[in-house]
């Protein structure tokens, strides 16, 4: 029996005896199955149309994988219990000659903050909203489910998506635990979308969901390994979501190819009544962000380089030596190169010494916690209508693990005395703008005709989040495998060492979510990088181990 850590609701499966050992590329009639931790959306797609596999098929394999690591790197923290009739359902349709869409049957993990009506909680990492229930599904799960994906979980985060306390870790929370990478023991796997990153890194569904207030796709994306697309604020729902700030969140892919994180950008991507940034949008139907996916994208483009945002330590230099190299491919590609396309030096004090980010975060989430979130609840056991509400649970419940775990974040929060509807807020505000916009990056990207930036992954996040505008970062490479461990603070994770990735971010103004996903591809198509480093633990399940087979389930309870 799998026990997910503190669900409320488990799933026990009794597999069957394999035909072939765990983890051969079984095949059947001569067809060869996919390995899952490389498989994309093309390859499940003919294996599904073909008959090779069905859904039902592919979500006992992937709940194997789940069972094999979820101990040791506990990445995984809800389980849906109806996975298996919805993809026994999902199948169904295609025997009778319909698919909602090319993610039809195909199993996907979801953010732990990211709500949906069922049978699964959503918790944000926290006990303070285990228990509560939504009236619907978040704008995000509702359309997935229209294009057919299966729901097969959620994943662990940093709680509150890394928005209470000033000395936590990545990949905590009180609810799932702490969340590893797989690519060496104990690694920080970043934050604060973990699980979701972990979880694609080793295919424990064909691609994951994360959120982003500022990094929290694209840094758990880099340093496991993975494409990360953080679109623009406004371009996918965040309706039902447990938010930080209206500004800045947005919701993303996470996957191992940029083919695949565009198919999942596809599906949830378009307009929302319940999110009214979804009603800026420039089109009544988003953008054909697979057909992106050109080889030949790079001929002929601008791309520029603020080399002031990035920081010249020489705990970097293994990753500047990686992008300078980056830099010659995307030459050889045929772009223009524009160097020290920087920002100004008011933007760059700004965002180096400035207060006004943490300002905007603060006021939203004192605002943005109450209004679109925890008033929308239809049941709310804990009895938490407001972020006080929040801090008092979380002090006085001891499985919070305060005070080792403080909440600064919010202390500083409700000391702030206003609310993203004071006039204090408008100016920091405007002057986050200001530093991104004109005296920033778009500033940057008009000034010298650019068709985008380009950054390590470590420096792209912060300037892109205050003004709400895409990045897509792609694997660049890999710390050399005599590298030193540096922990974190608390000594608990590997921050750098042997075999961590990191990434390369393709930065643009707002709605170039087609143009970025270009230039991804053709830097990712030439290089590969993602298959120079296997991760230490890998699941062994393989499709081919259950293919044609059927598996016993009965869900059961056990209280948290």
């Amino acid at each position: 029996m799998y026990f997910v850590p503190r669900l409320i609701s488990l799933l026990l499966f009794v597999h069957l005896a394999f035909s072939a050992p765990l983890g051969l590329n079984s095949t059947n009639a001569g067809a060869k199955y996919p390995k899952l931790i490389d498989v994309t959306t093309e390859e499940l797609e003919t294996g599904l149309e073909s008959g090779l596999f069905t859904s039902v098929d592919l979500v006992n394999a992937y709940i194997s994988r789940i069972q094999e690591v979820n101990s040791t790197l506990n990445v995984v923290t809800e389980l849906n219990p109806d996975a298996l009739s919805i993809a026994a359902q999902l199948d169904a349709e295609r025997a009778n000659g319909t698919t909602r869409g090319p993610l039809h049957g195909m199993p996907i993990l979801i953010k732990g903050n990211i709500g949906t009506n069922d049978k699964m909680s959503t918790t944000a990492g926290s006990y303070a909203l285990l228990g509560a229930l939504l009236p619907t599904d978040s704008g995000i799960a509702a359309k997935l489910r229209a294009a057919g994906v299966i729901i097969l979980g959620k994943t662990n985060l940093s709680q509150w998506a890394n928005f209470r306390s000033n000395n936590s870790t990545n990949g905590w929370s009180a609810y799932g635990g702490q969340t590893f990478g797989a690519y060496i023991p104990q690694q920080d796997p970043s934050g604060s979308s973990s699980g979701s990153g972990v979880a694609s890194s080793i295919g424990l569904a064909l691609a994951s969901l994360g959120t982003e207030t500022s990094g929290s796709i694209l840094s758990p994306s880099e340093v496991n390994n993975l494409v990360g697309i953080k679109p623009t604020v406004g371009l996918t729902s965040r309706a039902l979501v447990v938010p930080i700030s209206e500004h800045q969140d947005t919701v993303g892919p996470m996957a191992r190819t940029v083919r695949d994180a565009a198919y999942l950008l596809q599906a949830i991507a378009g307009k929302d009544p319940d999110d009214n940034y979804t009603l800026a949008q420039p089109f009544d139907t988003p953008p054909e962000y697979v057909g992106s996916c050109n080889y030949s994208s790079l001929r002929g483009k601008r791309i520029g380089i603020p080399r002031n945002v990035i920081i010249a330590d020489p705990s970097e230099a293994v990753v500047l030596a990686a992008f300078e190299s980056a830099i010659q491919t995307i030459k050889r590609a045929g772009a223009t190169i524009v160097d020290n396309t920087n920002i100004t030096a008011f933007a760059l004090d700004q965002y180096n010494n400035g207060n006004s980010s943490i300002i905007v975060l603060e006021a939203d989430f004192v605002s943005d916690l109450p209004t679109n979130y925890l008033s929308k609840l239809a049941t709310n056991p804990r009895n938490v209508n407001d972020l006080s509400d929040v801090r008092n649970f979380t002090q006085s419940f001891p499985l919070e693990d305060y005070p080792d775990r403080d909440t600064g974040v919010w202390d500083e929060a409700l000391d702030l005395g206003f609310n993203n509807s004071s006039p204090e807020f408008w100016a920091a505000y405007q002057n986050n703008l200001r530093v991104a916009g004109p005296e920033g990056i778009l500033g940057a990207l008009t000034n010298n005709s650019l068709d985008a930036l380009i950054l390590p992954t470590d420096f792209s996040p912060g300037l892109p989040a205050f003004v709400g505008t895409p990045v897509v970062t792609v694997p660049m490479g890999f710390y050399p495998a005599n590298t030193t461990i540096q922990r974190n603070r608390r000594g608990t994770l590997v921050e750098v060492g042997p075999n961590l990735p990191f990434g390369l971010s393709f930065i643009g103004p707002a709605w170039s979510e087609t143009s970025l996903i270009g230039y991804a591809y053709a830097y990712e198509q030439r290089t590969m990088i993602r298959n120079q480093v296997q991760p230490y633990l890998v699941p062994k399940t393989e499709i081919g181990d259950v293919a044609q087979k059927s598996a016993v389930h009965m869900p059961i309870s056990k209280s948290s």
